[in-house]
């Protein structure tokens, strides 16, 4: 990916729904990374034409459509080399040892941001359908400034 990018849009869990609400959230990225659990290719084409996207293949995303989708990816954003996964669960390398300053994943459904040795573990959360009474958000990663800021916005507004 580019170096100059400074804003990074983070989804996940869309499930088949992408909501106009998440995509206006988006607006503004230079990259757009998808951490899985796609559910349909349509909605990688709606995200597609607000910034290039990086996704990664879900265990929903068992269609023949996201076999073309890796299981994890690495995207360069400025500064930032990002490993993305779906479930932090299955991480199998040592981020900081590989030179790794962000790593995405997905799967809980439960937007957090926590930073250890130095690597920002981010889960932006759930962009599709509700679940039990987690909210619904998107992150945006602003790697312009120092440390960089990760904002969680839930798109529904609650």
């Amino acid at each position: 990916m580019n170096n100059r990018i400074r804003s990074v849009g983070l989804i996940s869990d869309t499930h088949g729904l992408l909501r106009s609400q998440a995509i206006d959230a988006l607006g503004g990225s230079e990259l757009i990374i998808h951490a899985g659990d796609v559910g349909k290719p349509e909605i990688l084409n709606e995200l597609q034409r607000v910034a290039p996207v990086t996704a990664v293949r879900g265990n929903i995303d068992s269609e023949a459509w996201a076999s073309k989708l890796p299981t994890t990816a690495i995207a360069q954003a400025g500064a930032a080399t990002i490993y993305v996964l779906h479930d932090i669960h299955e991480l199998d390398l040592d981020p900081a040892a590989a030179g790794i300053q962000v790593v995405v994943s997905g799967h809980s459904h439960q937007p957090s941001r926590t930073e250890r040795a130095g690597v920002l573990y981010i889960n932006p959360g759930s962009a599709g359908p509700r679940r039990f009474r987690l909210p619904v958000t998107i992150a945006r990663l602003d790697l312009s400034v120092t440390p960089w800021s990760v904002t969680f916005i839930d798109v529904l507004g609650k």
